[in-house]
């Protein structure tokens, strides 16, 4: 059948796609395609890949296309030529992106970018999947709250947050001992600290198990990205910050878990591919088809877990130690966690100097209490100009050396 008769029935969920290039785009969009029956698409977005957005808009034809980027909106209009897909750029069109009528927006815009279009996406009641972690860590209570007034559905899409979510007893939170979120532990479970020094930018994004972008491979690599979930998973579910848990599992079979007062621990297993938690909220509160490879317990053979060594991975003290805080320290950690891993990615500092960087950002700049939207966005630019000072002031060092 046609693509453009499919689009004709009612019958199917209208998905929006934010950051509909990068990894968890790419993926959302994979099972958009194989499942056209179900799915048609509202919107795509994009930051600076031009190319694929074009590719991706006129194979699933939404009403509208979006690239963040101005410079590129002249390549998107010609490329989209000819068809009924608008095409638009810059910041509002984003917005307006993210508040066109759907059944579920994908909000899979890295960094704290995502987060006005994921407020965006909240004010019109629809539900939410929420691939990107840092609109919780940077403003939390404002999401929630927000998601509350307007009765829009969050659903954690992080493959950890996925697992605890379908397994969380709501209705009976008061019995939940703890939840325990997993980690694979990255490329650099084994390697002592003083041989982090000379990691470069390409063994950081080589992930042993999942197919994720730059800057989230190299969260995995300082176990960033877990204490960014640490934060997350707060502000998702009804428990106390010492009643989180982190454990490292290699294999990364084992998602999250929740353990219950009367002993028992329940576990959510899948292969290590982001299309199943994509799918599941796609399709929630059914469950649907998805292409991820089937879990073979057998041929995997053996668990195994431990408990993470936070001397060697700092960012989960510098994570637990920003919750604590409150206020804006968990929106500082992040902005600067951002610069931080620019910086390593672009070969200005080196592997270790991330969470240092982060730590002296935390100690110079001052949280405050985070109210608004706007709070926000001023607290984090902040937080990375005092970053980038810290990142220059690393440069000049190395130099005088």
């Amino acid at each position: 059948m046609a693509v453009t008769a499919i689009n004709q029935s009612a019958a199917r969920k209208r998905v929006t796609i934010l950051g509909s290039t990068g990894s968890v785009g790419c993926n959302t969009v994979d099972i958009v395609r194989r499942r056209p029956e179900t799915f048609e698409i509202a919107a795509l977005t994009a930051n600076t890949n031009v190319e694929l957005l074009i590719r991706q808009a006129l194979e699933l034809r939404p009403k509208l296309a979006v690239i963040a980027d101005p410079d590129r909106y002249a390549s998107l209009k010609a490329g989209l030529e000819g068809t009924n897909i608008a095409a638009a750029a810059g910041a509002d069109a984003l917005i307006e992106a993210a508040s066109l009528p759907s059944d579920r927006v994908m909000a899979a815009i890295v960094g704290a970018a995502g987060l006005a279009p994921t407020m965006a996406a909240i004010r019109t009641g629809a539900v939410i999947g929420i691939a990107n972690k840092e609109c919780l860590v940077c403003a939390g209570d404002l999401v929630t709250a927000e998601a509350t007034a307007c009765g829009a559905t969050l659903l954690p899409v992080d493959s950890e947050h996925s697992a605890i979510f379908q397994v969380f007893d709501f209705d009976n939170a008061e019995a939940v001992e703890k939840i325990i979120l997993t980690a694979s532990g990255g490329p650099f479970l084994r390697r002592d600290r003083a041989s982090l020094a000379r990691v470069t930018p390409a063994e950081a994004v080589a992930h042993p198990n999942w197919d994720m972008g730059a800057k989230i491979s190299v969260d995995s690599a300082t176990m960033m990205n877990k204490g960014l979930e640490l934060i997350e998973a707060w502000h998702l579910f009804p428990v106390r910050a010492d009643q989180i848990e982190i454990l490292i599992h290699p294999q990364s079979v084992v998602h999250s878990m929740v353990a219950y007062a009367d002993g028992s621990v329940l576990a959510q297993m899948g292969a290590p591919d982001m299309r199943t938690p994509i799918a599941y909220a796609l399709d929630w509160p059914k469950r649907g088809p998805s292409p991820a490879a089937k879990l073979d317990l057998a041929n995997i053979g053996t668990l195994s877990f431990e408990a993470p060594d936070e001397r060697r991975f700092p960012a989960l003290a510098l994570a637990r130690a920003a919750l604590k805080a409150g206020g804006g320290a968990p929106t500082v950690l992040n902005a600067a966690n951002e610069i931080a891993v620019g910086g390593f990615l672009a070969g200005r500092i080196g592997f270790l100097d991330i969470t240092s960087v982060v730590e002296a950002t935390l100690s110079r700049v001052s949280p405050g209490v985070v109210a608004t939207l706007a709070d926000t966005i001023a607290l984090d630019a902040a937080a990375r100009s005092e970053a980038k000072a810290a990142i220059a002031a690393l440069a000049r060092t190395v130099r005088a050396g």
